[in-house]
């Protein structure tokens, strides 16, 4: 249907959901502790920073994070982070991306959040931490504790085919 330079097509407007509700909660200031296993055998290595959590128009938030981030080679380094989460509502799932400053990769996310409410799963697919060349599925998990407490894990699906979490950051609100 072609239409003339004075009608104008117009989306409908979406109003946010319930599940975007939900993704309100995280929005906010945030410090965030965590320790991650970059290598199997090796003693997992801490790291820490903030992590600032907006609003974009209801629907989605932007989580930006700052901090030392363990790196390959043992060491922390200072690195930028950028989530972002939605809801889509034609799928029915939560969605959403992962960058990094230290990274070349952008992660796509799709999930659910449980019965209960508390806990959104993640699934994405990227670049091999172990093999080099291939890939492997994730899973980063938001288990809301209270309104001032959050814990993210994240997992890598293993040859035996089980979820193997290595690493895990505690947020707690800035008052």
């Amino acid at each position: 249907m072609e239409t003339s330079n004075t009608e104008q097509q117009t989306m409908p407007k979406a109003e946010p959901q319930k599940e975007h509700e939900w993704l309100s909660r995280l929005v906010g200031d945030w410090t965030f502790e965590g320790e991650a296993t970059m290598e199997p055998g090796k003693p997992p290595q801490k790291f820490s920073g903030t992590e600032t959590v907006r609003s974009l128009g209801g629907f989605w938030i932007l989580a930006e994070g700052e901090g030392e981030f363990p790196c390959e080679s043992g060491r922390r380094e200072k690195a930028t982070t950028l989530m972002t989460l939605g809801y889509d509502t034609d799928k029915k799932r939560y969605v959403g991306t992962f960058i990094g400053s230290m990274m070349t990769f952008m992660f796509l996310y799709e999930g659910a959040l449980d019965t209960g409410g508390k806990v959104l799963s993640l699934d994405t697919e990227g670049p091999s931490m172990t093999a080099p060349g291939q890939t492997t599925k994730y899973r980063d998990v938001i288990e809301v504790k209270s309104n001032d407490h959050r814990v993210l894990s994240s997992s890598a699906l293993g040859d035996d085919g089980k979820w193997h979490q290595f690493m895990t950051m505690q947020h707690r609100r800035r008052k």
